[in-house]
């Protein structure tokens, strides 16, 4: 096992792991995980033991908190205390010798990830049940009292929506390879019109459906995955995320827009959102939230743009997806229009 093919010495990784989760023995079996943008993610086998699960940040320089590996782990740690679905966190190594990077391992875990909103894996009368579950999901997160699991320094309570503008602009300028109109029209219009009230909940920060993984015959979610973006943060945040399939095209990551949503056994947008709220008791989601979640996802595109220009993106197609970063910024004026 000498392959440096997943840029790091596979032989370094097993000999770690032996020592320290003492049911494990044999010989190591590691097999990249395809389709993530943000850190590598690995399935890990031996001869003998629990399956495992390896994400590890992403090598080179990387911008300043991000790819926090460490709040990944804690969170999940935090969240299983209290019956969240979340893979069982085993360890974390933030020693760079091993492979490279900070690194952490949990449970494998075998069910179904669904990435697809029209679910055509999925038999049509079952598909608002799955996409409902998501709605109730994200409800239970919110609902999940952060101080009394440790999670009162996990971010800053309060001015959510004011700090992420700030934080998504100033990234926006950090990878941005040209200006846009677009762009420059978002990060004039959003600071003028946060909503008023506020809230804080933990936050996903990155809740979709190809981010849960469901029982593997039933619409019941067996964890929530992908904790890279997660925050003390404004509750309505993550729900607008996680509708953003019901305001793209097809082509632009599987998004719903064009479809006889009716004839495909699917709900609204506005439906799936009145489930949230009657699940969460919040009020309801406004299209500055939409807006928001649109624009903070044309940066984060940028940003994998700018790691394909750096040599250190972690998907094979991240130069195609970061290249979509101009069709979400689109898609937020053309709300920001409809609105006047």
């Amino acid at each position: 096992m000498s392959s440096f093919s997943h840029g790091f010495d596979p032989a370094a990784l097993a000999s770690y792991l032996l020592g320290a989760i003492p049911e494990l023995a044999g010989n190591m079996r590691l097999q990249r995980i395809g389709g993530g943008q943000s850190n590598p993610t690995f399935f890990v086998s031996f001869d003998r033991g629990r399956e495992l699960v390896l994400r590890k940040q992403p090598p080179g320089e990387l911008l300043k908190s991000a790819h926090a590996i460490d709040r990944e782990y804690r969170v999940q740690l935090a969240l299983r205390t209290v019956g969240f679905p979340v893979p069982p966190a085993l360890l974390f190594c933030s020693d760079r010798s091993v492979i490279g990077t900070p690194f952490y391992v949990m449970e494998r875990l075998h069910g179904r990830v669904l990435s697809d909103y029209a679910l055509d894996n999925v038999d049509a009368k079952d598909r608002r049940a799955y996409l409902f579950e998501l709605a109730e999901t994200l409800a239970r997160l919110h609902a999940v009292d952060w101080a009394a699991i440790g999670l009162a320094d996990y971010g800053r309570p309060g001015n959510f929506f004011d700090r992420q503008i700030t934080r998504w602009t100033r990234q926006w300028h950090a990878t941005k390879l040209h200006d846009t109109d677009d762009m420059n029209l978002l990060m004039e219009w959003l600071p003028s019109h946060i909503p008023s009230g506020d809230e804080t909940t933990i936050a996903h920060g990155d809740y979709r459906l190809g981010n849960v993984m469901f029982h593997p015959t039933q619409p019941k979610i067996i964890a929530v995955l992908d904790w890279e973006l997660s925050t003390l943060g404004h509750p309505l945040a993550d729900a607008a995320y996680s509708c953003l399939p019901w305001n793209t095209d097809r082509e632009v990551f599987e998004g719903l827009r064009g479809l006889d949503l009716a004839q495909g056994g699917l709900p609204t947008q506005s439906e799936y959102l009145a489930h949230y709220q009657r699940c969460s008791g919040r009020e309801a989601v406004q299209p500055f939230h939409i807006v928001f979640s649109l624009f903070r996802f044309a940066a984060i595109l940028e940003g994998i743009s700018a790691r394909v220009r750096g040599g250190n993106a972690a998907g094979e197609d991240a130069a195609e997806v970061g290249a979509l970063s101009s069709r979400f910024a689109r898609y937020a004026v053309d709300i920001v229009r409809a609105e006047g």
